[in-house]
């Protein structure tokens, strides 16, 4: 479950079950060879979690502010991060667009931006 109700199943994910938002948080962290935080303001509840989660589990995180940042500067060093940590699955994670508005679109510009690719029409 998400904020707005169900993940489609098209993501191939597992439920944990009978878990909570922290329960799921830290098995994310667990699951991944590294955590990417995108945030913007103050890094507090859940992703202030996250990252101590990463910390505790021994786990590489970076946490990008993405208000005011240049896309490709951000996508490159996300990019030297990934790389000089050795990940390859990467936990996104940081606030839900309810308590950060606009974190949606700058996750996706970014995560756009790193990947190479053009945004497709229908998500812009």
């Amino acid at each position: 479950m998400v904020e707005d109700g169900r993940i489609s199943d098209r993501y191939q994910l597992q439920e944990l079950p009978k878990a909570g938002y922290r329960q799921r948080t830290r098995q994310n962290v667990m699951d991944s060879d590294g955590t990417l935080i995108v945030n913007l303001g103050e890094l507090d509840g859940g992703s202030l979690q996250t990252q101590r989660f990463a910390k505790l589990h021994g786990k590489p995180c970076l946490v990008i502010q993405a208000e005011g940042k240049i896309l490709h500067e951000s996508a490159k060093q996300i990019l030297a991060w990934l790389r000089a940590n050795r990940i390859m699955t990467l936990n996104v994670a940081g606030p839900r667009e309810s308590k950060r508005t606009g974190i949606y679109r700058a996750t996706l510009d970014l995560l756009y931006a790193l990947l190479g690719n053009e945004i497709p029409s229908e998500l812009k």
